[in-house]
């Protein structure tokens, strides 16, 4: 009984997935480990349950079936599990995140030690995501995101700070050799370093001020992916060019004078960041790393 539920966990795995191997990045086994287990169930019902092309992996008919039945009962027997384990008066269970990088600098770590010190028998893993993907799908039990659009079945806690700032920054050696920008558009005369999101779309250039909005392709003299937003810092303040990241993550840098504010007036704000989930019986860990948030958020601690 125990083969079975395990080598359905792996189809459901695949299923939200779509494919073998971001399955088995989930789950930390093989693609290999993980076809044969599928084909194992496949052999065990025999019937076809994913339909497998050089390109993508898709339920058939009766694995979508299977799949929609399955997975609730899978999510309630492990919610069980936790409850009967933590009967004891600690919390256990594993709590698995999808978050962006951007929270990893200096919002999420110091809530995560905070909360696994309350609750010392839970397990967390966090897996770092650019892309705007499906938490869910992902084979996570909630996600972290800025702005995203959300399903109608889905609850967004707030985490963190409520408004954000994104600010340009450079360093005073850079300033004193190229001149101080006036104007947003001055920009366009200027060394500048880019971030890159995993998806291939470099991160927008947008400042606004009474009202005025202006978004600009400046020319990157240096390009970093979004996972090496503390290298592009570094740069900056070794005078390669002009960076524009988030401001909580400068702000060491304008206190210790390595980095110089450059339009402050433009600077855009938008809201922070949003714990997503499910609402259909939440397990034990994030039930209570939800309250967790919404005590810290009462008592303004977040």
């Amino acid at each position: 009984m125990t083969n079975n539920l395990d080598d359905l966990s792996v189809f459901i795995a695949v299923v939200r997935a779509n494919g073998f191997r971001s399955a088995a990045r989930t789950l930390g086994m093989s693609p290999a480990t993980v076809s044969e287990t599928v084909a194992r169930l496949e052999a065990r019902l025999d019937t076809r349950l994913l339909t497998r092309t050089t390109r993508s992996v898709a339920p058939t008919e009766a694995g979508r079936e299977l799949a929609d039945r399955i997975a609730p009962l899978l999510a309630e027997a492990a919610d069980a599990l936790d409850t009967v384990r933590s009967r004891s008066g600690t919390l256990q269970g594993r709590l698995t995140l999808n978050v962006p990088g951007a929270v990893m600098v200096d919002i999420l770590p110091p809530l995560i030690e905070a909360f696994m010190a309350e609750h010392p028998g839970v397990e967390v893993e966090i897996m770092v995501e650019d892309r705007m993907v499906d938490a869910v799908a992902a084979n996570c039990d909630a996600g972290i995101r800025y702005g995203e659009a959300l399903a109608q079945d889905m609850i967004a806690v707030p985490l963190g700070p409520r408004r954000q700032q994104a600010a340009l920054a450079a360093s005073p050696a850079y300033l004193e050799r190229a001149g101080t920008p006036e104007h947003p558009r001055d920009l366009l005369q200027h060394d500048c370093l880019r971030g890159r999101f995993s998806s291939g779309a470099l991160v927008p250039w947008e400042f606004e001020r009474a009202g005025e909005t202006i978004t600009l392709d400046v020319r990157a003299r240096l390009t970093i992916g979004t996972g090496g937003s503390a290298a592009m810092i570094g740069h900056a303040i070794s005078g390669m060019g002009l960076c524009f990241v988030f401001r909580n993550w400068l702000e060491p840098h304008f206190a210790s004078g390595a980095l110089v504010p450059v339009l402050p007036d433009w600077w855009p704000e938008f809201e922070g960041p949003f714990l997503y989930f499910h609402g259909r019986r939440p397990p034990a860990p994030l039930r209570a790393f939800v309250d967790f948030l919404r005590s810290r958020q009462r008592d303004g601690a977040a």
